[in-house]
């Protein structure tokens, strides 16, 4: 399933500095049983989201009109836990295409690269540049460059690079997983495969 284009992305983010954030939390288990990757943005944080009854809890960051846009960012070691891969289809199927975090558990920043969502790990110091920017203007932008491997805070130019694996940064400059990267080589596969003795 190819994902859109990941190249710089400017937008206001979403703050959620809650440390140790697992993906039960992200996407409870009960709603793990779909195999399609559709619906489960509906569900993302969903016991912090919703009441018993469905009614939306009003304290929570998502229910609060005033922050919105494409980046979550989100406390310490977040994405901790179970491998489960619906945490990060939840996280893109909100419309999140980037989550932002001091540390993040290894199987969870993958499973987010599988599925065009980047993860961009910052210093602790800048983490909480980010919040308190945030905390001080929600309208706050910051902008992701994928190709140049930075992310800024726009109002002040502070910046910081990251870190990112480079066959995983192709993709998500192309919009691939993993299945589209192979596609795309298909005719230098077949080339190859004729030159080969049977």
């Amino acid at each position: 399933m190819a994902y859109d284009k990941f190249e710089v992305l400017t937008s206001t983010a979403v703050p959620l500095p809650i440390e140790n954030v697992d993906t039960d939390q992200i996407i409870p288990a009960r709603f793990l049983k779909a195999t399609e990757r559709k619906g489960f943005g509906d569900n993302l944080f969903r016991d912090w989201r919703y009441n018993n009854d469905g009614t939306p809890k009003e304290s929570f960051v998502l229910n609060n009109a005033q922050y919105g846009g494409k980046i979550l960012v989100g406390g310490k070691n977040f994405g901790s836990g179970s491998s489960r891969e619906h945490a990060a289809w939840a996280v893109y199927d909100y419309g999140f295409r980037c989550v932002v975090s001091s540390f993040f558990a290894d199987i969870f920043r993958n499973n987010c690269l599988n599925v065009g969502v980047l993860p961009v790990q910052v210093s602790p110091e800048f983490l909480e540049k980010i919040f308190r920017a945030i905390e001080k203007n929600p309208h706050t932008e910051l902008k992701v460059d994928l190709p140049s491997q930075t992310i800024t805070l726009s109002e002040t130019g502070e910046s910081e690079s990251f870190d990112i694996n480079e066959y995983k940064k192709g993709n998500l400059l192309n919009g691939f997983d993993d299945i589209d990267y192979l596609l795309n080589l298909k005719e230098d596969i077949k080339e190859f495969a004729s030159s080969r003795p049977i």
